[in-house]
């Protein structure tokens, strides 16, 4: 008899605590791939943009004066709208920036690196928004994994924008350099001669491992892998493939890679696995004392140098 209460008391401390990790994995899944704030604000982002970067003000006037500041829109393969801005250099040009955002952002939050390529180093810009994204559709984020097939769409649009001679840099900040770095490993990637990513994270499976620990004070196991399941089951992918690290060992195209030194919400260490993980040829640059995604706005000038080197042989 004590054997089966201690049984049926085990049983239901089991079941106990696997609902409970079952409804933690639900709570993840939501709260990281259906945020509530998902840069559907333009005006905000505008706003909260110029403030930080004053010079973007008159630029987007003047964008807007020649009507210059342009919209564009596709289809995904799953019949899914996405949406851009994009801009013609002022000089016609090949060379040309694809900028991804960030993670609960949108395109015009990339408008500061959409200034430094268009109005300091001449090129042609397009700047997408992810899905999930202000005017894209879909209703998930799909922190880079499956993005990263979009922006391969995007690049097939690259010719009836900018001219058949079009050349491309793919450069995203922190899940937007996640999305490049998984772009990275695809085997039919057209017009790309080189990457940038800037504070990547190296996986999905990663990134929610530490916020988990960090924010939520919960084990990974087995929280994660309910979750990374339950992924799978509604969205089509999992926590564990959509890995940054696997996708840039198969990179053949030069990369630079750009981290703040005090970045603690991607780990400044994710990009030393990142760099040593890719084939040459690539770059590092750690940018001092910049927490995430602030290596641009702390090193503007630097930034623009090192960039402007990096393209210059490659463009």
């Amino acid at each position: 008899m004590k054997l089966k209460k201690v049984l049926k008391w085990s049983l239901l401390i089991i079941s106990i605590l696997l609902s409970l990790s079952v409804g933690a994995a639900w709570y993840l899944l939501d709260y990281s791939l259906t945020p509530s704030s998902r840069g559907h604000d333009i005006e905000k982002a505008w706003k909260e943009t110029t403030q930080a970067y004053p010079e973007l003000k008159e630029w987007r006037d003047s964008l807007t004066h020649l009507q210059a500041l342009c919209d564009t829109t596709l289809q995904a393969e799953d019949g899914t709208k996405l949406h851009a801005f994009f801009v013609k250099a002022a000089r016609p040009t090949r060379h040309t920036a694809i900028l991804v955002h960030g993670y609960t952002d949108n395109a015009i939050r990339m408008m500061p690196l959409g200034y430094m390529y268009e109005r300091n180093l001449g090129y042609n810009i397009l700047l997408p928004d992810l899905r999930f994204a202000s005017n894209s559709g879909g209703d998930h984020m799909q922190m880079g994994w499956k993005d990263r097939k979009d922006l391969i769409r995007w690049l097939h649009v690259i010719p009836s924008l900018f001219g058949d001679t079009a050349t491309v840099v793919v450069h995203g900040i922190s899940m937007g350099a996640a999305t490049t770095m998984m772009l990275s490993g695809e085997k039919d990637v057209p017009r790309v001669r080189a990457y940038v990513e800037d504070c990547g994270y190296t996986s999905v499976w990663e990134q929610f491992h530490k916020e988990l620990g960090e924010r939520f004070h919960l084990p990974s196991f087995p929280i994660m892998n309910i979750a990374s399941h339950l992924c799978r089951l509604r969205y089509g992918w999992d926590f564990e493939e959509a890995s940054a690290l696997k996708q840039v060992k198969h990179c053949k195209k030069p990369m630079y890679f750009i981290h703040g030194s005090a970045d603690k919400f991607v780990p400044t260490y994710m990009v030393y696995e990142l760099y040593r993980a890719k084939p040459a040829p690539k770059k590092l640059w750690i940018a001092p004392e910049s927490e995430h995604a602030a290596s641009f706005h702390d090193h503007k000038e630097e930034y623009t140098q090192n960039i402007r080197n990096f393209l210059i042989p490659l463009m």
